[in-house]
């Protein structure tokens, strides 16, 4: 008998009731409940360090650095001058350390509702909170929907980087969420938002996206492929009072800055849609 097979330890994230991506564990680095969820820090074989909420996977070491150049760089190469970011979500700090890549970036904001996020963060999730604390960056321990509905201030990117619409995140796929982002938004303001696999949540898409309509002049969805989550394609979508995600693409930016998965022919890509997402959201460029 293999009694070392017999000791392995596997995570198994399920998909609704007939699917699951299941990864081999070998040590558990973090694991605290905290008001809103159970967080877990665990080393994984083959996939690096991995943070979970819940039981779902968030973000992974081996390919995380899609996910965040991704929600990061598409709006930053469009935005003619961003000096003012806010993030909400985001607590491992992917999302902030892919910002502070752009020297014209003043401040970055991060609202994070989960202080155990950020601890286990810091403490075990080095590759992605090492600009965490940044003299750039502030960090508000907070709910992102009660941020947005009462701080003055006005940014030129906000990046919504929620976890899946469920638990503490549910207000921040809400219109009223959206009407306040669009208020503190400058008038050239971009907003990114964590938008669901094509494939398991179309639906939740064609929502969000009637939503975000109704409160954008231009909406546009645009895809990523990531090993670690549901169905390997993923999407974000791209909101905007008058900037298109394309057209006003600045080429000229990208020799400043070294990436591993975006690049200027992938931004353009990745907002050619297959013909079933075009069919689902009604919209055919």
């Amino acid at each position: 008998m293999d009694t070392r097979k017999e000791m392995e330890l596997w995570f198994e994230e399920k998909h609704e009731d007939f699917f699951a991506t299941k990864i081999r564990i070998d040590n558990v680095l973090y694991s605290k409940r905290s008001d809103f969820q159970h967080v877990e820090v665990v080393e994984t074989k083959g996939f690096g360090r991995m943070l979970l909420n819940d039981g779902i996977i968030m973000v992974c070491e081996r390919d995380e650095f899609i996910y965040h150049e991704m929600i990061a760089h598409v709006p930053l190469f469009v935005h003619p001058n961003p000096k003012n970011v806010l993030v909400i979500g985001g607590g491992d700090g992917g999302t902030v350390r892919e910002v502070l890549k752009h020297k014209n970036v003043k401040k970055c904001v991060l609202v994070e509702i989960d202080p155990l996020v950020l601890e286990a963060s810091r403490k075990f999730l080095k590759q992605t909170s090492l600009k965490l604390d940044d003299p750039k960056v502030e960090v508000l321990t907070m709910d992102g929907n009660k941020y947005v509905n009462e701080t003055n201030q006005v940014f030129d990117i906000v990046i919504i980087d929620s976890t899946d619409p469920f638990g503490p995140s549910v207000p921040l796929f809400g219109e009223e969420f959206y009407r306040n982002v669009h208020r503190i938004l400058s008038e050239d303001g971009i907003v990114v938002s964590q938008f669901e696999s094509p494939f398991y949540s179309s639906e939740f898409q064609k929502k969000m996206y009637d939503t975000l309509g109704s409160i954008f002049k231009l909406v546009r969805v645009y895809n990523y492929h990531n090993m670690t989550y549901t169905s390997g394609l993923w999407s974000f979508a791209f909101s905007s009072k008058k900037l298109h995600p394309v057209k006003n693409l600045k080429k000229d930016m990208m020799k400043d800055i070294k990436l591993k998965y975006y690049n200027l022919d992938l931004h353009e890509a990745s907002f050619k849609l297959p013909q079933f997402m075009l069919e689902n959201l009604e919209s055919l460029e």
